[in-house]
């Protein structure tokens, strides 16, 4: 009935839709230049042979589908691999990490006709989803043509899963299309089960088993040539509201380290504008590095809002504080810091991450704050006792590789659907 509702609303729906997307076209939240892949017009023909369907919702789950694609095109007789997002940002970084052999679409907008345009055209023998976002009509669509499809890097945070509850039926219609779900956690599969799925199993988290975020090292040899031996830390991947608190600890504990450089990667560069803004406004002095404005001995803040560049931030800096977690947002991937060295500290929000944080600090990995003033504090005790911060940075690269066979795992998992895209696959007209 819900399934019925939905769909005739998408229908109904479709002057609404039409002004929205026009809405975001506007504001750059849609790629100009391919509008017409979210209409379910593909812009490129598709290749001869099997192909295989990955979709995810944006930069997090298709940085982890990586090292899925290198595994798949380095096979035998390899099949092709269709990459799908939703966002501009999660295009650019497909664009220029691909492997030859993979290919990246804007997934269409959840309208049958939109549905119907991008399958009639792409075909695809199998399809792995990531993580959690399900479409109702993609994926009643794409069942209905008898395509597997596995829920891969499965997760189901507490408020995802009362609000599914609430809507449980459409829970059970839509995980009943899924031949697997291989959850990222137990509590992924316990929840995953109550909803409806039939068969789930835990496999990890796949995100372990991507490799160190990339870095210009000129680049990084270049800031460091002006940061010198400032004591700093890094704040990444704020949201609304933490970069105040940013400023905040920076002049709670600049007494104390008087020389102090605190680096700012909002989670959403587009507000960096705004971010400088506010900080300005409040005393700080701030390089902007989107303006290319440099590092000088007076500045306070180096506000890094640019895109695709954590890895050289991460490599600059040994002090991580990561954003979304010191306001109930639900936290970010601890792994990517860990693999870099990083002494790791959190808000107390971080249901999105609620395994790896809990194991990750029972390991001595990481240090949860509960808010502005702790978080001071811990920073501070950081550039204090740099042993003690390197101690923490250790145990979270060791827990980190002690997780990372999960690749192998989940291609033991998928290789028969695999082979059976490959090997029944047929010339198409």
């Amino acid at each position: 009935m819900i399934l019925t509702l939905y769909r005739l609303a998408t229908s109904i729906g479709a002057p609404l839709i039409s002004v929205y997307l026009k809405k975001r076209l506007r504001r750059g939240k849609e790629d100009a230049t391919r509008f017409n892949e979210r209409l379910g017009k593909p812009s490129t023909p598709r290749p001869e042979g099997a192909l295989v369907w990955m979709h995810g919702a944006s930069i997090g789950e298709s940085l982890s589908m990586l090292p899925v694609i290198a595994e798949i095109v380095s096979r035998a007789n390899a099949p092709t691999v269709l990459v799908t997002t939703g966002t501009v940002t999660s295009a650019r970084l497909m664009r220029e990490r691909l492997p030859e052999g993979a290919l990246h679409q804007f997934v269409p907008v959840d309208r049958i006709p939109y549905v119907e345009g991008f399958l009639d055209h792409w075909r695809p023998d199998v399809a792995l989803w990531w993580e959690s976002e399900l479409w109702p009509n993609l994926v009643t669509e794409t069942h209905h043509r008898k395509i597997p499809m596995i829920l891969v890097n499965a997760r189901m945070s507490p408020p995802s899963f009362l609000r599914w509850q609430r809507w449980s039926s459409l829970a059970r219609a839509l995980l009943g299309c899924f031949k697997i779900v291989l959850a990222q956690s137990d509590n992924d599969v316990e929840r995953f089960r109550t909803l409806g799925a039939a068969d789930v199993a835990r496999m990890g988290n796949m995100k372990f088993a991507v490799p160190a975020l990339p870095c210009d090292e000129a680049t990084l040899a270049e800031i460091r040539s002006r940061t010198g031996l400032r004591p700093m830390w890094l704040a990444a991947s704020t949201h609304a509201g933490e970069e105040e608190i940013v400023w905040q600890v920076h002049q709670k504990i600049q007494n104390a380290h008087p020389h102090l450089l605190s680096i700012l990667v909002p989670r959403h560069p587009d507000r960096g504008v705004e971010i400088a803004e506010m900080l300005r406004q409040q005393g700080a002095v701030v390089a902007v590095r989107s303006n290319s404005e440099p590092v000088t001995p007076e500045t306070n803040i180096y506000l890094a809002d640019t895109l695709g560049e954590l890895g050289l931030f991460f490599r600059l800096s040994p002090i991580v504080f990561m954003g979304k977690s010191l306001v109930p947002a639900g936290g970010q991937n601890t792994i990517e810091p860990a693999r870099l060295g990083a002494a790791i500290i959190i808000g107390p929000h971080y249901w999105n991450f609620d395994d790896i944080t809990k194991s990750m600090a029972a390991a001595g990995g990481l240090k949860i704050v509960a808010d502005a003033d702790a978080l001071a504090d811990a920073v501070a005790m950081d550039l204090s006792q740099p042993a003690q911060a390197q101690a923490r940075a250790h145990a979270a690269y060791d827990y980190v590789e002690t997780e990372s066979k999960v690749l192998e795992l989940f291609m033991d998992r998928i290789t028969p659907f695999l082979d059976a895209a490959e090997g029944t696959h047929h010339a198409r007209p």
